[in-house]
């Protein structure tokens, strides 16, 4: 079980990155009284000039300096504080140390990672001990994967309270976004990628739509379960569709949500992201457009000669949009879902600010704050946003200002 004598309640770990200062501003404007935070990262100037940047509340946060690449400070880290958030990616690369470190000092930990070969990595090793701790590593707990986790745990809770049976067939449909990929999900891409193409294991572990599962063999069997890669017409849902970037990690973790409580949402819950792109004349187009710049983005950081001209135009980790581009982003999603008893639900989860900056700050910090406050169920392990704190989770993302909602539908 976590200490709760511990000097800190949070820390963000890469808080000199793009997305590490816009968490540690968030935490300076919003987080409760008497939190107590620090930052940390490699260097202590560029540490203390974030610190000298967010105002009065920051003023006596303390500075940590550590180093992925150094074992001996990533563990002096975990033991100072509750909670780790960390930013620093790609993380199969950078990750798995500090994961390790948590996991022995008691301390929960969140991360922003959608690299479903790092997941499988941090599940594979440290789970168990995880468990035996009662420390929880939550991955995934930004724009990857929190929307699309928290949304169908609403539509579970919906249809058991109603009596309306499991899910089955669940889509999720982004409804309107507006935002841009961040340098550091660019690069965590470009590294899952450059591994699948070396690795036939990894190529397997990214494909199988099941691969985040605590038991695979007791996975059900319900046939094609592929992320779409095309553009299609859904007669049920009124709309085309295309391929939503984010689906190949969102998918398989809300998976593990299902399997991680013991296929609370059903033996037969089929669940798919796609984008939506409405019913007008010029849907399918919009569609096939969207699917063509997808699949080039991903064949194009695949391959080293077109990866380096790509590097040229697309943001690098550590860059970001300017503040106005951040303030005017937005997200819209609705998840569609029919029960055993054919009754039909719908969530929808929207929040404002650019997807992968400013709202993805806003659900880390939450996230955070929920960990290090919030009184959760006692559990431990490799767990998603959903099974970590659930409802907790959502009462905190809703007071934040997010969206999350769930009614019935025709």
């Amino acid at each position: 079980m976590v200490s709760k004598e511990r000097e800190l309640d949070v820390v963000v770990f890469g808080a000199t990155g793009f997305v590490g200062r816009l968490t540690a501003a968030y935490l300076a404007e919003h987080s409760p009284a008497r939190l107590r935070v620090g930052l940390a990262g490699r260097s202590q100037e560029r540490l203390a000039a974030v610190r000298s940047s967010l105002g009065a509340t920051a003023a006596a946060w303390p500075l940590i300096v550590a180093d992925s690449d150094d074992a001996k400070s990533l563990n002096a880290l975990a033991a100072r504080t509750r909670v780790v958030a960390t930013t620093v990616g790609p993380y199969r690369r950078w990750g798995m140390g500090l994961v390790r470190a948590c996991v022995e000092a008691g301390t929960h930990y969140a991360d922003l990672t959608g690299e479903v070969a790092f997941m499988r990595e941090s599940i594979d090793t440290c789970h168990d001990a995880a468990a035996r701790a009662g420390v929880r590593i939550v991955h995934a707990c930004g724009f990857d994967s929190i929307p699309s986790d928290l949304g169908v745990l609403l539509l579970h809770q919906a249809a058991l309270a109603d009596g309306a049976g499991d899910l089955e067939d669940t889509t999720l449909v982004v409804a309107a976004l507006k935002g841009g990929l961040s340098g550091g999900t660019i690069d965590s891409m470009r590294v899952q990628l450059q591994e699948a193409r070396a690795d036939a294991g990894v190529r397997r572990l990214v494909a199988d739509a099941y691969s985040l599962s605590p038991d695979r063999s007791e996975e059900p069997d319900l046939g094609d379960e592929r992320d779409l890669m095309a553009v299609r017409h859904d007669a049920g849902l009124r709309t085309w569709m295309g391929p939503f970037v984010m689906a190949g990690s969102n998918t398989r973790v809300v998976r593990r949500s299902n399997a991680l409580q013991g296929w609370a949402y059903g033996r037969r819950f089929r669940y798919r992201e796609v984008t939506g792109f409405g019913s007008g004349v010029a849907a399918p187009v919009k569609g096939a457009v969207a699917a063509t710049g997808i699949a080039g983005l991903v064949a194009g950081l695949s391959f080293a000669p077109t990866r380096a001209v790509l590097d040229r135009v697309l943001p690098s980790p550590g860059e970001g949009p300017s503040e106005q581009a951040r303030r005017t982003g937005f997200f819209r999603m609705e998840i569609h879902t029919r029960t055993s008893s054919g009754a039909r639900y719908v969530s929808r989860v929207s929040a404002k600010g650019d997807p992968g900056y400013a709202a993805t700050s806003l659900m880390l910090g939450e996230a955070a704050i929920c960990l290090a406050r919030d009184e959760l169920p006692e559990r431990g392990g490799v767990l998603t946003p959903a099974v970590a704190m659930g409802s907790a989770l959502v009462d905190r993302l809703r007071t934040a200002g997010m969206t999350l909602t769930v009614t019935t539908s025709r």
